[in-house]
């Protein structure tokens, strides 16, 4: 809906404190700790508030401590660059005088060249898809516990691929889910690719689940995001469908790593994705 939506947008509206220095909050949830993608969104949103005439088209960052979502979250933004055709910008996100997670984000103009890029996936249409209302009850999670864990996401999502929430079913270490939000947003190039950042790390570890019979619902497991990149190929908007395509090749030492790729919906390869997060499950 487009309030929750809108929750969304004010969230990535940070409240600046002076030159270089930003203010973010976290929503009214009862959760544990901060939720990685809003942390690595309102940080894109801090150094492109810093840029001019140029957009993002990489990000690399590092998730630190785990964040308190009582605590407002305090973006120092550093200069590092400002050349003809990139800046960079290091961003170190604050709380109680720690750092809880770094990002390096480099801008560029826009320039032509030649072009390729990876085939689309086949999928069927989003439209022929059930919704997560529709779909939660046959991944095996129910009741306010998924209602809770969608909740105040903003995004509507189509899952081409079954997701089993129960760990009875040995599943492919590869998926595909439509995203989009759940209403429209303006123009700016840099709030779609926030949300765009925010969205990508919803998903991405569970991928590497999939063969093991485990979810990020087990009772005593443990996971989190490590490490997250993400690099801004093609124009895309949020507000409309994208194919978000993730792919597990490896998980070892408690570690799973993950790639993944955003398509609009007529084939463009918009952003390709890779993260890496600590799985540890019961002992």
């Amino acid at each position: 809906m487009q309030d929750t939506l809108d929750n969304l947008i004010g969230l990535l509206d940070l409240e600046m404190l002076e030159e270089n220095l930003f203010r973010g909050r976290s929503p009214k949830e009862d959760l544990q700790r901060v939720f990685g993608g809003q942390v690595a969104a309102q940080a894109l949103i801090a150094a492109g508030r810093t840029v001019a005439d140029r957009s993002v088209h990489s990000l690399h960052s590092y998730f630190l401590r785990p964040g308190d979502p009582t605590v407002p979250i305090v973006y120092q933004v550093d200069r590092l660059r400002d050349g003809r055709s990139f800046t960079t910008r290091r961003v170190t996100a604050i709380q109680r005088g720690k750092a809880i997670f770094a990002l390096a984000a480099s801008f560029h103009i826009e320039e032509e060249s030649a072009e390729h890029q990876s085939q689309m996936p086949e999928a069927p249409s989003p439209e022929s898809l059930p919704n997560w209302q529709e779909r939660k009850q046959a991944m095996g999670v129910s009741g306010a516990m998924a209602d809770e864990w969608m909740a105040t996401r903003a995004l509507e999502s189509r899952y081409v691929d079954e997701m089993d929430y129960t760990g009875e079913v040995e599943q492919a270490s590869a998926w595909k889910i439509w995203l989009k939000t759940d209403g429209q947003l303006t123009d700016d190039q840099l709030l779609h690719r926030s949300i765009a950042t925010y969205a990508s790390d919803m998903t991405l570890l569970e991928t590497a689940l999939r063969p093991h019979r485990l979810t990020s619902l087990t009772e005593g497991f443990q996971a989190a995001s490590v490490d997250h990149a993400m690099w801004f190929h093609r124009p895309f908007r949020m507000d409309e469908w994208l194919l978000y395509s993730q792919e597990s090749p490896s998980m070892s030492n408690a570690l799973g790593f993950t790639t993944g790729q955003f398509f609009t919906r007529d084939g463009q390869l918009a952003i390709s994705v890779v993260q890496e997060g600590l799985l540890r499950a019961p002992r």
